[in-house]
Formats: C-alpha cells, sequence, structure tokens
C-alpha cells in the first residue's frame, strides 16, 4: 500500500518511510491509498470475533502488503491485549469504553500499536529514533507508557504546563528510562507547533533521526479504526447506529470516519466539544478558523487548531455539504459539561469522564429528534483521571484504579521550556 500526502496527492510514500517521517515532507498528512473496503463475507465474520482479533484482521488489510502477516499478527496481539466493552447507558444509548488498556484511555490502542510497528523498523538501526508527542493529558501517557523500555527509541512528550490533571502529569513525567517530558509554558497548540516546526526543520533532521506520535502519524489514527467496528460488532442487530465522538485534534473522529469508509454500516457521526468548537463552528458556516484553545475540564479536546481535521476535508475533498451529510457538532460549557455527568449518575447510575459526558449529551439531543437511531458515545478515559471534576459533581469519593493510584507518589521530572521553537531545538540537540 501506499500513502499520500494531503497537500499533494502525487507524493507518495511506503509505509516505512511514513511511519519514519511521521509528517509528509510538506507538510502535509500521510493517508492511505487505496482505502481497503471489506466485503459482506468480511463483515459478518468481524461480528463474532473481539477488539484483538478484529485488529489482527484488520492489520492484514491495512499494513500487511508491507509487513509479512507472521511477524505483523504477534505484534498485533501484543499490543491490542484488552477488550472496548459496550456498556448499555439506557434505551438505545450505549458507551463504548475505551479506557481498558494500561493507562486507562483509548489512546492505549494507537499508542501501543504505533511502539511496536516502529520497534519492528527500528530493530537494527544504528541511531536512536527520538519520538516527539505533545499532548493535552492522554496521549502523554498512552505513547509514554507504549514506547518504555523498547530499545532505540527515545520519547519527548510535550504538554502545557499546569493544563493537565496531576495524575496525568504524573502517568508520563515520572517514568524515567526513555521517556522524557518537556513542560511548555503555553498551550497544547503550542507544543503541537513545536513539533510541526521540528520536522520542518531540514537541518536537525540531517542530525537528528525524528518521527512522530502523535495523531499526525498514520499509525497511531488508522489502529482506532478497530474499535469503530468492535462497537458494531457488539450493539444490537439491525441497529441503525451513530457514534458520537468527544473530540479534540479529530484522530479519533478520522478513524472512525475510515472505518465508514472501510465499510463500517454507520450513518451518522456527532463531533462532540468543550468550547473549542471550531469544528462545530466549520460544520455550520462552511468556515474553518483555528484561533487559541480555551482551558476546560475536558482538556484533551482543549484545541484550537486540530491537525487531523486535514485529513477528514481531504477524506471528502473539501467538500463541506459531503461532510455535513455525515457529520453535526455539538459543544458544551465547563458548567454543562458539570450538568451533564451529574445528570446522567443520578439518573441511570452510569459515571462519564468530562469528555464522554459531551458525547452522551450530542447523542442524546440528536437521539430526541431522531428516535431511529442507536446512540454509541465514546467514552475516552476512566472517570478517575479526572478524579476533582468528578467528585466535585457527584459529592461522593471516586476509588483510583491501582494502576492510576501507584503514580500518586512518584517524583515528577520535567524539562521546563517557554513557547519557542529555538528553545525546543535546544533542547533536543542537546540530547543527540
Amino acid at each position: 500500500m501506499h500513502y499520500y500526502s494531503t497537500s499533494n496527492r502525487e507524493l507518495r510514500f511506503g509505509l516505512r518511510e511514513a511511519l519514519m517521517k511521521g509528517l509528509a515532507p510538506d507538510g502535509g498528512l500521510f493517508m492511505p491509498a487505496p482505502i481497503p473496503i471489506l466485503s459482506r463475507d468480511q463483515l459478518e465474520r468481524l461480528q463474532k470475533m473481539d477488539l484483538t482479533q478484529i485488529a489482527v484482521m484488520l492489520s492484514g488489510l491495512l499494513f500487511g502488503e508491507d509487513i509479512p502477516v507472521d511477524k505483523l499478527q504477534p505484534l498485533v496481539e501484543e499490543a491490542v491485549n484488552f477488550d472496548t466493552p459496550l456498556v448499555q447507558v439506557e434505551e438505545k444509548i450505549y458507551a463504548l469504553e475505551l479506557f481498558h488498556g494500561p493507562t486507562l484511555a483509548f489512546k492505549d490502542v494507537g499508542a501501543r500499536f504505533l511502539a511496536r510497528l516502529l520497534g519492528y523498523y527500528t530493530r537494527e538501526m544504528e541511531q536512536d529514533i527520538h519520538v516527539l508527542v505533545a499532548t493535552s493529558g492522554d496521549t502523554g501517557s498512552a505513547v509514554a507508557s507504549g514506547f518504555l523500555g523498547v530499545p532505540g527509541i527515545r520519547v519527548h512528550v510535550l504538554y502545557p504546563s499546569g493544563l493537565v490533571t496531576p495524575l496525568q502529569e504524573k502517568q508520563f513525567t515520572t517514568l524515567g528510562e526513555n521517556i522524557s517530558a518537556v513542560e511548555v509554558s503555553g498551550t497544547f497548540d503550542d507544543c503541537q507547533q513545536l513539533v510541526k516546526q521540528a520536522f520542518m526543520d531540514r537541518e536537525l533532521l540531517q542530525q537528528m533521526t525524528l518521527t512522530s506520535a502523535n495523531s499526525i502519524n498514520l499509525a497511531r489514527f488508522l489502529p482506532q479504526a478497530f474499535y469503530y467496528f468492535r462497537a458494531w460488532a457488539q450493539a444490537p442487530d439491525h441497529a441503525k447506529l451513530l457514534f458520537a465522538v468527544p473530540s479534540g485534534n479529530y484522530g479519533n473522529m478520522t478513524a472512525g470516519l475510515m472505518a465508514r469508509e472501510m465499510g463500517l454500516p454507520v450513518h451518522r457521526f456527532l463531533s462532540a466539544n468543550n468550547l473549542n468548537d471550531i469544528v462545530p463552528v466549520y460544520l455550520q458556516t462552511a468556515k474553518f478558523t483555528p484561533r487559541p484553545s480555551v482551558a476546560t475540564i475536558a482538556n484533551a479536546m482543549d484545541v484550537g487548531n486540530p491537525s487531523n481535521f486535514e485529513r477528514i476535508l481531504d477524506l471528502f475533498e473539501h467538500n463541506h455539504e459531503r461532510i455535513t451529510d455525515l457529520m453535526e457538532g455539538y459543544s458544551y460549557s465547563d458548567p454543562g459539561i458539570k450538568k451533564i455527568i451529574r445528570t446522567v449518575y443520578e439518573g441511570t447510575g452510569y459515571l462519564c469522564d468530562p469528555h464522554g459526558a459531551t458525547g452522551y449529551q450530542a447523542a442524546r439531543t440528536y437521539l430526541d429528534q431522531h428516535p431511529e437511531y442507536t446512540g454509541i458515545f465514546l467514552e475516552t478515559a476512566h472517570p478517575a483521571k479526572f478524579r476533582e471534576s468528578v467528585e466535585e459533581v457527584t459529592g461522593k469519593p471516586l476509588q483510583v484504579p491501582e494502576r492510576l493510584a501507584v503514580f500518586a507518589e512518584r517524583k515528577k521530572q520535567s524539562t521546563v521550556i517557554k513557547p519557542a521553537y529555538r528553545d525546543f531545538r535546544e533542547y533536543l540537540l542537546a540530547r543527540v
């Protein structure tokens, strides 16, 4: 399979090169060509599979031309070794729980998959590969966990100072070994911009090998399509499905739309957002206008210039009408999100995290007007990762899973820099 740049479809690369580069040389994002389409028989077989089996089958279609199946299968089985259960919250509304991996967040799927693919390609490299990742919360912990101890790979996690929860921060600033944390005195968008500038710095790239573990890397976002198929496999037969997707950098939404292009029987996608509503505004006005992000309690969605929306525009050839035929946008303030968490918890006993809460409400609102649908909202992280906000809403203590609790007493280690590329460049060069 080949991968082209969203900025120039004539530029084509193989999997290894696209994986290593992260970003296309012209600044575009990589997309697969062609997108494999599942047959009716393949879809029927998927309905009887768990997430790991689905991941193995779809990985063969997406990456099997580049990596021998006998080498690819064990990598996938090691990476995706947990499930994503579908839990009924109320009539015709289900939560797809994506927090059953090692770091209790949906990004475990893509991060662990990417780590093992990179490990496969870097086994015989003489020079270390440096993985850059910008995070507003869960990406950092998932990537750090996925790459911890992988020989020949050094990870640099950039995050906005004071804008991730304490437990999220501890998950990637306390690991040591080949994981380093870069605390940026700015926003997530500043962190993301620093990463992009590094990939466009030709002089820097001559001195060190860089790639990205953000969802701009195709091997981070494409595996997220696996759990959309897993959700469909668990849903009631013949249900007319919609997915409500809490959205920040839009890797998750892009993966869902890619799954649909591959043949997933789903009819509608709802973009659920906090006050950073750049895409909902686009859906209403056809104008995509990035702006500085606003800090909220749903911090993983605090993105003012979502990178992966470029992939969505490419997928539908920049046709606003085609996009709005599939997507509808919703946004919620912090008080609104807290009210949703409380209402759902008191009414059903189900506890949402702040991100999942936006997805639930988007689904609930749409179903009120379109009762023929069955709604699935993505519960992207365990509520305990947002303990302070959730306990404030429910008024009850929240038990923290042991996998999270162990980080509380560990000592944070980070390098603090200003949101200036010169400072980040100096940081990187000091680690060649």
